[in-house]
């Protein structure tokens, strides 16, 4: 049977090449569809079994697949068997490039993702620092993936990719110049990785800034003062910066200062020491180490102690230093000693 408006021409092309283009386009179609619901469902429960989970990587990112990514590549294909204008042709040229690229860089940065995470992963479990700084190498590999594509996307267009590396080269280094504080502070990160002068939770203090670490980023380190509000350093300055670290502290020293008249006794001034390592009998977690008189000052005679809180809790140093203060101010009033209050003597003569 014959039918000849099969062979009448619409828009340049007879209607029967315009059905089997359709025909073409919803069979790819249904090919895609299938892979991506049936064989992918079926590879998924296959992989579950698996010890490994880089089958489950591979498997996830190919289910990422959008349908609208399906019909643009069967839409493509099947326009092949079709007459269509130059213009039309490269569009559909351009569009077959762009998601072709832009779904295998997102398929390649999950592969390479999964396999720095892998690689990395004794590394990051428990420590916050090390999570955060593979994060942020993490995301240096994952711009060069999508700058691999750009330039994969560049070249089937017809641009030249030798003139445009050369470029970028330049480009480059003209970038560097201007953002080399940017890039101070990218490598300080990983500076800051790999010798450790501090990690994330830890107490430090920066040019008498004091606060816990909370995130270490590309650029800059966030610490939360003890007052409150965000501190933020930048990744360069800390690695140039005298930093206190907190997390190794194991025992507090404190000083004990004052001074008693010139007029005390001299028994009085011998039986201080005692007295003064007597305030801290009974308290097991503070370590007395000495108390002296050290001479003669502007009002008094002055003593100078020194001891250690057996503990990183600063609450508990202040509390032993509380206690240890109030029993020394007990024991010089039994001994009826009263610290002198800084005063000065002026002789007038003519």
């Amino acid at each position: 049977m014959d039918f000849p408006w099969l062979y009448d021409e619409v828009l340049g092309n007879p209607v029967k090449a315009w059905l089997t283009a359709a025909a073409a386009f919803a069979g790819l179609l249904a090919a895609g569809l299938f892979l991506k619901n049936v064989v992918l469902a079926r590879l998924r429960a296959l992989a579950e079994k698996t010890d490994t989970d880089f089958d489950d990587a591979l498997v996830g990112a190919l289910a990422a697949v959008r349908t609208w990514e399906l019909a643009v590549v069967a839409l493509v294909f099947a326009a092949r068997s079709l007459y269509v204008p130059f213009s039309v042709e490269r569009v559909l040229h351009f569009v077959l490039v762009v998601v072709v690229s832009v779904r295998s860089a997102a398929f390649l940065q999950e592969v390479v993702n999964y396999l720095w995470r892998s690689a990395t992963r004794s590394v990051q479990e428990g420590d916050p620092t090390s999570r955060s700084a593979l994060r942020n190498v993490e995301y240096v590999l994952s711009a060069a993936v999508w700058l691999g594509a750009v330039l994969f996307v560049l070249d089937n267009l017809g641009v030249n990719i030798t003139t445009a590396v050369a470029g970028l080269g330049i480009g480059g280094i003209a970038v560097a110049m201007a953002a080399q504080q940017i890039l101070g502070d990218l490598f300080s990160s990983f500076v800051i990785f790999m010798d450790k002068p501090f990690r994330v939770g830890d107490a430090i203090s920066v040019d008498g800034l004091t606060g816990h670490v909370e995130n270490v980023g590309l650029k800059t380190t966030q610490v939360r003062s003890l007052s409150g509000e965000m501190l933020v350093f930048a990744n360069s300055d800390l690695t140039k910066s005298r930093i206190r670290n907190y997390r190794e502290l194991k025992e507090r020293r404190a000083v004990i200062a004052f001074s008693l008249p010139f007029d005390t006794p001299r028994a009085k001034l011998a039986s201080v020491p005692g007295l003064i390592a007597a305030a801290f009998t009974g308290k097991t977690s503070a370590r007395f180490d000495r108390a002296h008189c050290t001479g003669f000052g502007p009002s008094g005679h002055e003593f100078e102690a020194v001891w250690y809180a057996l503990t990183d809790d600063y609450t508990v140093f202040m509390n032993l230093q509380q206690a240890a203060h109030l029993d020394l101010v007990d024991a010089l009033e039994r001994e009826k000693l009263t610290p002198s209050y800084p005063t000065r003597t002026v002789n007038l003569s003519k």
